[in-house]
This record gives C-alpha cells, sequence and structure tokens, in this order.
C-alpha cells in the first residue's frame, strides 16, 4: 500500500517531541506557501563596507523626486543609503553615542526609588535593573527623514537634498520614540522625560509645539502602569505600545484633537521593535506571548511559544526586531537566544495562512520589499544584504523535520520497501527517515534518499520522523512525500 505523509504546513514546536505528532517539528529557512513547503530566499551584499556600530532601526522611503532611501541607525551613527550609492554617514553634531549592548543597572539611582531597602543587595530585576541597548524609530515626514534614538532623546530631522547631517527639529521636544501619524501630525512618546506622555506637533507644521487656539498640537498623559515604548499605524488610528498595555490614538479634531483609548492589558511590549503591522493588524512579542491588534488587543496562539519563551535572552530583548514581509505575509521576529547576547534566530508568523516556521539567521534590522525589490537587512558585523534572492545561503542548509509520523496501525509496524517523492521535488531535495521502538528509544537513520523518482528503502517502524534536506540550490517544492509498505509483525 501507498500511505501518504501528509504533514500540515508550518512549525509546532511546543511541549514535547511526541506532542507534535503528525507536524513539522523544526526547519530553518524554509516557508509554506499555498499548501506547499519551499525554500526561503536567499541573501546577497548589497554594499561592500559594513556600517559602524550596532544597526537597530531602519527605515525606506522615497524622495520628491523619486529616489529610494534607506536609513539606518547604529549606536554610534546615523546613515542614509541611496539605492545606488554607498552609504552617507548623516549622524548629527550632538548625537550621544549610545550603548551597543543591554547592560545590567546596578549602580546609584537605578530601579524604582524605594524598591529595596537601603543599603541591602539588590536582587536581578529584568525590568528595571537593565539599560536596554540603543535602538532607533525612524520615519519620513514627506521627503523628510525623522529619527530618534531612545538613548539620545532628541528628535532630529534630514533632507535627501542636503550634503550635510541630519539636524535637530525646531522646538520638537525631547521623546524616547517618534511617529508620523496618518493625519500629519508628528508624535513624540515619551515627551519630555514622561514615559507616559504623548505630545504632538501641529497638522502639517512638526517645528510648532506650544500649544494655541489658532493650532492643533496639544500632549496627553496615558493611564497606565506602564511606560510607553513605541507607535506604530494601523488602519484604525494610532497604536501605542507601553510596557504593559496598548491605547489607539484616534483623531477627534479641534479641541481635543486626539482621543485616547485603552485597548488592551497585559499585552506590553517587549522591545521598541518587536512589532509590525500589515492591513488592518499590528504582530507583535510581549514578555511571554504573542499578542496581535485588530480593533482590540489579543493573544495570538502560537505553535512554536514555548520553543522561543524558553530560549530567549530576556536582558537583551531590546535587540529584538520585527520585520514585514507582505511578498508572502509575514512577520519575521528576529531574537536572542539564551546563549547569545545577539539576536541570532528567527522565528515567522504567516497571518494570511495562519502558521509559524523557525530558523537560524543572525539579523539585527531590517525593512520591507516595496519601496526596493527585496527586502533589506542588516546583520550584526554592519553589513546590509538584499534578502528573498537567489538560493546563496553561506554554509546553511534549508530544512524542515517533523516529530513523529504515524506509520502502522495500533501495536502491528509497518516495512517500508520504497519512497514515492512528490513530483514537483524533481531531485533537488533528500529525504532522511529516523525510527524509535519507543519516543525516548535509540533512533536509527535511514537514508538520506535522493527524492526525484521512486527509490528502494528498507526500514520497519510503527511511526517515523521525516527530515527534507535541500540538496541543490533551486526553488524546490515539497508536498505530499509516500512510501510503498506492507504490514509486518506485531509487536
Amino acid at each position: 500500500m501507498l500511505i501518504p505523509l501528509k504533514v500540515p504546513p508550518g512549525v509546532f514546536a511546543n511541549g514535547t517531541e511526541l506532542q507534535s505528532e503528525g507536524r513539522w517539528r523544526e526547519a530553518n529557512l524554509v516557508r509554506w506557501s499555498e499548501g506547499v513547503m519551499r525554500p526561503v530566499g536567499g541573501w546577497r551584499k548589497r554594499f561592500a563596507s559594513a556600517l559602524s556600530g550596532s544597526a537597530r532601526g531602519a527605515h525606506v522611503w522615497v524622495n520628491n523626486a523619486g529616489a529610494r532611501f534607506f536609513a539606518v541607525g547604529t549606536h554610534t551613527n546615523l546613515y542614509a543609503l541611496p539605492a545606488a550609492l554607498s552609504a552617507s554617514d548623516i549622524t548629527p553634531a550632538g548625537y550621544t553615542v549610545g550603548r551597543s549592548t543591554s547592560v545590567s543597572a546596578t549602580g546609584y539611582s537605578t530601579g524604582l526609588y524605594g524598591r529595596y531597602d537601603y543599603g541591602t543587595p539588590r536582587v536581578g530585576d529584568v525590568t528595571q535593573g537593565t539599560l536596554p541597548a540603543t535602538t532607533w524609530k525612524l520615519d519620513n515626514w514627506g521627503e523628510d527623514l525623522i529619527a530618534c534614538a531612545n538613548t539620545d532623546g532628541k528628535v532630529y530631522t534630514w533632507n535627501p537634498a542636503s550634503t550635510g547631517k541630519a539636524t535637530l527639529l525646531a522646538n520638537a521636544p525631547s521623546a524616547k520614540s517618534v511617529l508620523v501619524t496618518a493625519e500629519r501630525f508628528l508624535f513624540a512618546l515619551g515627551a519630555g522625560g514622561n514615559g507616559r506622555k504623548v505630545q504632538w506637533s501641529d497638522q502639517e507644521n512638526n517645528t510648532l509645539w506650544v500649544v494655541a487656539p489658532t493650532n492643533q498640537a496639544g500632549s496627553f498623559e496615558l493611564q497606565t502602569q506602564g511606560s510607553i515604548v513605541t507607535a506604530k499605524r494601523v488602519a484604525s488610528g494610532t497604536l501605542i505600545l507601553t510596557d504593559a498595555d496598548a491605547h489607539l490614538a484616534t483623531y477627534a479634531g479641534p479641541p481635543f484633537v486626539y482621543r485616547f483609548d485603552r485597548v488592551g492589558v497585559g499585552c506590553g511590549l517587549i522591545g521598541p521593535n518587536a512589532i509590525a503591522s500589515a492591513e488592518s493588524m499590528a504582530v507583535w512579542m510581549g514578555r511571554s506571548g504573542f499578542w496581535l491588534f485588530d480593533g482590540y488587543a489579543r493573544s495570538l496562539p502560537s505553535d512554536v511559544s514555548d520553543y522561543v519563551y524558553s530560549d530567549i535572552n530576556m536582558t537583551q530583548a531590546a535587540k529584538i526586531y520585527t520585520v514585514h514581509n507582505d511578498r508572502y505575509g509575514e512577520m519575521w521576529f528576529f531574537y536572542p537566544t539564551a546563549d547569545s547576547a545577539e539576536n541570532n534566530k528567527y522565528v515567522i508568523f504567516n497571518y494570511r495562512e495562519n502558521h509559524w516556521s523557525t530558523g537560524t539567521l543572525a539579523r539585527t534590522c531590517g525593512a520591507d520589499v516595496g519601496i526596493f525589490d527585496y527586502p533589506l537587512m542588516v546583520d550584526p558585523s554592519g553589513y546590509v544584504y538584499d534578502h528573498d534572492i537567489g538560493f546563496a545561503y553561506d554554509d546553511a542548509v534549508p530544512y524542515a523535520q517533523t516529530g513523529p509520523v504515524q506509520f502502522g496501525a495500533g501495536d502491528q509496524v509497518m516495512v517500508a520497501r520504497q519512497l514515492v517523492p512528490d513530483e514537483r521535488t524533481k531531485g533537488d531535495v533528500e529525504i532522511e527517515f529516523a525510527t524509535r521502538p519507543y519516543p525516548n528509544g535509540a533512533e536509527t537513520t535511514f537514508g538520506p534518499y535522493q527524492a526525484a523518482l521512486p527509490t528502494d528503502v528498507r526500514f520497519t517502524a510503527r511511526q517515523v520522523a521525516m527530515r527534507v534536506q535541500s540538496k541543490r540550490a533551486t526553488d524546490w517544492r515539497v508536498g505530499v512525500v509516500r512510501i510503498e509498505a506492507v504490514p509486518g509483525s506485531r509487536r
């Protein structure tokens, strides 16, 4: 008989290996699209030289003449990279160099006042005891770049026609983050050192911040237990995330200008760049799970949350960066594992098909396809890459491996005699099988077998794990693999 090993799209990596029965258990550099597995595109260096500093902010936009730009903020510099030219260092003269990494805050004045008795040693406190790495929030006001680093606190602007550096935005307050709203107001978040304060400029005038009857400048202090982290434009307004909850700012016109409503509790953002928006929603990482906003913030069930949160470096959570890939309907979350101080792994949420994938890739920030032909990302060494192009992965190999897949029925084993691959693979992948006598037993591996034509195999099993691995640098597809088998003995 031909037994189809039909495995649903996406990775299920929660709980034990046996709990992932009949599902893909782990993967690297693969995605599922329209029901079939395929490799993600590879990458190539876009610029020969590396940027200085640790890159933790990226933005793409076009100027009024149609020229494309890619802005990157590092802990030491601010860069503007035209599409076909080398990087321009536009670091403002007054910029205060920040931190390349998050550090434990143990000195005088750190932590909350009154939290511990005077003179007693402090215990570990990730939330209040860490000074976060420098991250940037970048946006564009028309053709002008708007930039703000969390550790510097100043708001800068730069015009693409300028041959000089970015400059202070006149009259703007200090801030932790900035955002240009859909109504053309500039939001300063955490304005003036107040972690709950949102302050905005006059409409269409980002240098007018003084409230007057003749303009729409204003401010509002959120009623929250937390502190503002960042904000995102969404279809229904401006979503403001604190480290404790979520608020929606909706334009109401004079005299109040904006209305603020709390739209989620217990959903605080884990890091300033751990969020992305798409279509009518936003998705982000909290401190213990994933969240989605589509009118109200709600917990997003994830098939990989246990895998991610059991192996994450919370001290370096400020470095987590989310890149939206609109072409495939994916959110890529890059994060540092427990044994790494830098982003070294990723998890993908495919919001159009509602499944997840995982993998290993070191990227510190990036921007979506659209303005440029390919997604742009930066690695920890400061090199900028085009992504989803070709099938070169340095030394990595795309693969996916299942958990146990039921092979026999009841207590009867099956004797596998032939592998019948999906006709679309054409020998571009190879397949291995692993069997165990019981869940924690010793594993026996068979293969690899070339997935081109029906191939003879010989193994006996009640359940089997399957590994599919790229053999050639092509855009392969894997659908349903079948095994020809006959009933064996009862055990």
